[in-house]
């Protein structure tokens, strides 16, 4: 349906595959983000370091001597109005390229829209293969990430489980309506199973639930040294504080999904220690590019440290400009989807990237642990 109605919408208004501002000063990027809904941390992380790229970069004389212009559009962490923001953006404000979502689902949602409008898509955060790579195993041609894939994800969480934790009996407790949880408990339950782990449980819940007590029982029940919970901070809040309520005490593993300041008022910070997620760099990683960044964030948010999807927003604009600047231009969405697909040794924030032939991003990856309600850098995973 949103194939045929933006098929409609360029029919209608002759757009060309070179898009993006006409009016010769400035380069239209348009934000299609999670600013309110069920995942707003996400989408207002990315939007915050989205803004300081652009900021740094405009102070600097844009690229090629253009400005960069945001269109942002809240799209309510909803698919359905991700998809109509992406039309908006594309056959209204004709942006040159569009950034986000946060996450895979609402990506996903956008992706034939930049495909059939030849629009650049870059999705800071969303981690599911799916985003760049059809059903049918096509790559969406236009679609592109800066995040690493989720079976990365699974399998440096069940190697940290097998090499760090030495643990070798393990439960997964997985959002079964995600696309991003169910990845990565596929990839975690393989990889541990490879390394010869047991999983003693493997269960699920769905977004929204807000009692995991019976489920959480089940689990303590089997006697998992170890829990593997792949999912977004809403839900996976209450399961660690449920968890550690019923005398759960062991280590808890999750991913990229958890990284919100809101994780530690929903579970409790005495709740979060002896738990681990992987993400995509540590602001105390004393690296001196990453440090200028924190400074320079904080700098800009009253002192705030940067998290993972501040990061992500901040590389996303920069992985941008680099291909319009090895493109050789601000405005052919041909040219630019070339330059990204050839990305490669890119030094980002989040790491050194090079893009593959599936769009999926070669990068490391990160460990952290929660201590005391901070996340505290604890190691890091090379692909």
């Amino acid at each position: 349906m949103a194939s045929a109605l933006v098929a409609g919408l360029l029919a209608g208004c002759g757009v060309s595959k070179e898009t993006g501002s006409k009016d010769g000063d400035t380069i239209k990027i348009g934000l299609n983000l999670e600013l309110s809904g069920g995942v707003a941390s996400y989408g207002t992380g990315i939007a915050d370091g989205v803004a300081l790229a652009i900021e740094e970069i405009n102070n600097n004389g844009g690229v090629d001597g253009k400005k960069l212009e945001p269109i942002k559009v809240d799209n309510k962490s909803d698919a359905a109005e991700a998809t109509n923001a992406a039309i908006k953006l594309t056959s209204q404000d004709k942006v040159t390229a569009i950034i986000g979502s946060a996450t895979s689902g609402n990506t996903v949602a956008q992706a034939q829209i930049a495909n059939d409008t030849k629009t650049v898509l870059i999705s800071p955060s969303g981690t599911s293969p799916t985003v760049t790579v059809k059903e049918d195993g096509t790559v969406n041609e236009f679609v592109f990430r800066t995040a690493f894939i989720d079976p990365f994800q699974g399998t440096v969480a069940a190697n940290f489980a097998l090499n760090e934790l030495k643990v070798k009996n393990v439960a997964i407790y997985a959002d079964n309506a995600s696309d991003y949880a169910k990845g990565l408990a596929a990839s975690f339950k393989e990889t541990f199973e490879a390394g010869g782990g047991k999983i003693v449980a493997n269960e699920s819940y769905v977004a929204k639930d807000t009692d995991f007590r019976s489920t959480l029982t089940l689990i303590k029940s089997k006697n998992p040294e170890y829990i593997f919970i792949p999912g977004y901070y809403e839900e996976v809040g209450l399961i660690v504080k449920q968890a550690r309520e019923m005398g759960i005490t062991v280590p808890l593993m999750g991913a990229d999904g958890w990284d919100s300041p809101k994780l530690v008022e929903l579970a409790g910070a005495d709740a979060l220690n002896n738990t681990f997620i992987i993400n995509h760099y540590s602001s105390e990683d004393q690296d001196a590019t990453i440090q200028k960044f924190v400074k320079a964030f904080g700098d800009k948010y009253n002192g705030k440290s940067p998290d993972a999807f501040n990061a992500l927003g901040y590389d996303t604009v920069y992985l941008l400009v680099d291909a319009m600047k090895r493109a050789g231009t601000t405005s052919d969405s041909e040219k630019i989807k070339d330059a990204l697909a050839a990305t490669k040794d890119l030094s980002l924030i989040t790491g050194t990237i090079t893009v593959d032939k599936k769009h999926h991003l070669i990068k490391s990856a990160t460990v952290l642990e929660y201590v005391d309600g901070k996340q505290k850098f604890n190691t890091k995973v090379n692909p």
